[in-house]
């Protein structure tokens, strides 16, 4: 037979070129290995031998979705609580600290005051005895006016405002049972009904009512009956400046303590 056309030989080889790159390609496990990769690959070929140009193709790599595996399963992220909840809690963990340290700080306080107070300083001038042909039922301390008058113990406002002979008088009743009396005040800080403690400012200093001069007549009542104030004091571990215990002459109960006024 003839030999074929120099064309044709060179088309075979071509051909067989092609067909040979398709192999080692599919052997080396291109990612082309699909149907329609081979349809491609064959019609690039017979445009090759056909002596026609083969199509330009796009660069890209094709996009695979990577399926969980054994070895690298799906991350599972758990749920957190909503962030508005932290400073919630945050808050309340605050205000319950502080509610505690604002508890701790009032008991300090509270053990920190004095039970019993002087109820103001100042010349002790009187003392709670037989004076001037009647019981003197309290004693006298003087000092200049508006010096302030201070609440003997805690306790409850029962009176504050204008007295016979006291000018102004306040009267508190302590949490024991124990009424102390204060006389002659030129000014006034409480009220009936009020809530005071020991050594809280109640009133200042003055010379109303049956007085010789400006100063501060205070009594002590225990049980319904009038006491020295100087020994009531004593009782408590306080002494007042330059203070006598009274006579027991005239004691609160006797016909000579009868219709006494504090001056």
């Amino acid at each position: 037979m003839p030999a074929p056309p120099a064309a044709l030989r060179g088309r075979a080889a071509v051909l067989a070129v092609a067909a040979g790159a398709a192999v080692s390609a599919a052997s080396a496990g291109s990612a082309m290995s699909t149907s329609s990769a081979h349809a491609t690959e064959a019609g690039d070929i017979a445009l090759l031998a056909n002596g026609g140009e083969v199509p330009s193709t796009s660069s890209a790599t094709p996009t695979t979705s990577a399926a969980p595996t054994p070895s690298a399963p799906e991350l599972v992220v758990p749920a957190s609580a909503p962030a508005d909840d932290a400073p919630d809690v945050h808050s309340a963990m605050l205000y319950a600290g502080t509610e505690i340290n604002a508890q701790r700080e009032i008991e300090e306080e509270k053990a920190r005051r004095p039970k019993i107070a002087i109820p103001a300083l100042g010349a002790f001038t009187s003392p709670y005895a037989m004076r001037w042909g009647s019981f003197h039922s309290g004693i006298d301390i003087a000092n200049a006016v508006g010096t302030p008058i201070l609440a003997a113990t805690d306790g409850t406002v029962v009176d504050s405002g204008p007295a016979q002979g006291y000018g102004n008088w306040i009267r508190i009743m302590s949490d024991d049972g124990v009424m102390t009396t204060y006389g002659h005040m030129e000014t006034l800080d409480v009220a009936k009904g009020d809530r005071v403690v020991a050594g809280q400012k109640i009133a200042g200093m003055g010379s109303l009512g049956f007085s010789t001069g400006s100063h501060l007549h205070f009594e002590v009542e225990v049980d319904g009956q009038k006491m020295d104030p100087v020994t009531w004091f004593l009782q408590h571990g306080l002494e007042i400046a330059g203070a006598t215990v009274g006579s027991s002459e005239g004691a609160p109960g006797s016909s000579s303590a009868q219709g006494s006024l504090g001056y």
